[in-house]
């Protein structure tokens, strides 16, 4: 298969310290887990070449500016905090002072290049506002403003995407029912984007354009827990983020 392009992916990787308890006595155990295989799947089969960073390595190897991200044709974030990019090991350790990579980011993308945030904890302004991308070169270069507070919305009873531009490169093709989600990011809108997608009366799939580039904010998850089984397993499943990755990155 020849290779559509080449997409950067940093985050969807965590790590769980436990405590058990058992009477008198307790113990710990630590579990380390990732959750990309679902969207690196889904863009391995169409021909990207997906190069990923879960969030420990990114926060020391994430690239530093636009020429090193110029390799990729599309760069994206999925539930990883502005402090891991700003706040390198050799910054928060040794005060070395280094460049912002959010300013990498902001820059690769006015130069041409494709941008993607994803949904999550720790994407927009996430769980008590620890996302922390209000504010920042991030926000300026997204088609959508975040809120400056913890901006989850919880839907545990299921809400349903609907599609309101059914033309548009991201969707086009995958019919107007979609599997329920569990909750995303609530962000706006700017006033030049285009809203592809919503959820209730909220935004899902927002595109627009900055400088040279283009970006896209998909305010839910690429992966459980936000995205179920039946939205993983979905058929539209590996099109839609094929079709998401090759607009932002102009292919």
């Amino acid at each position: 298969m020849a290779t559509t392009g080449r997409v950067l992916i940093a985050g969807e990787s965590w790590t769980v310290h436990s405590t058990h308890q058992k009477g008198f006595d307790s113990f710990s155990t630590v579990e380390y887990a990732e959750g990309i295989r679902w969207l690196r799947d889904a863009l391995e089969t169409g021909g990207w070449q997906v190069d990923y960073q879960p969030a420990h390595v990114a926060a020391r190897d994430f690239p530093f500016d636009a020429k090193a991200l110029s390799h990729y044709d599309c760069v994206m974030l999925s539930d990883v905090g502005a402090n891991t990019l700003l706040l390198h090991p050799d910054t928060f350790v040794r005060s070395v002072a280094l460049p912002n990579r959010l300013h990498a980011i902001r820059d690769y993308v006015a130069a041409g290049g494709g941008f993607v945030m994803v949904g999550g904890y720790m994407t927009f302004q996430g769980i008590e506002a620890k996302g922390q991308y209000s504010g920042t070169a991030i926000e300026e270069i997204l088609p959508v403003n975040i809120a400056a507070t913890d901006d989850r919305v919880e839907s545990p009873q299921g809400v349903t995407p609907q599609i309101l531009e059914t033309a548009h490169p991201i969707v086009a093709g995958l019919g107007p029912v979609w599997p329920h989600l569990l909750g995303y990011n609530r962000v706006t809108p700017k006033s030049d984007a285009t809203l592809v997608a919503k959820v209730g009366t909220d935004p899902l799939i927002v595109a627009g354009h900055h400088g040279k580039g283009r970006s896209v904010a998909f305010t839910s998850d690429c992966a459980p827990h936000w995205a179920p089984a039946a939205f993983v397993e979905w058929q539209g499943y590996a099109p839609l983020w094929r079709q998401l990755v090759g607009w932002a990155s102009g292919k």
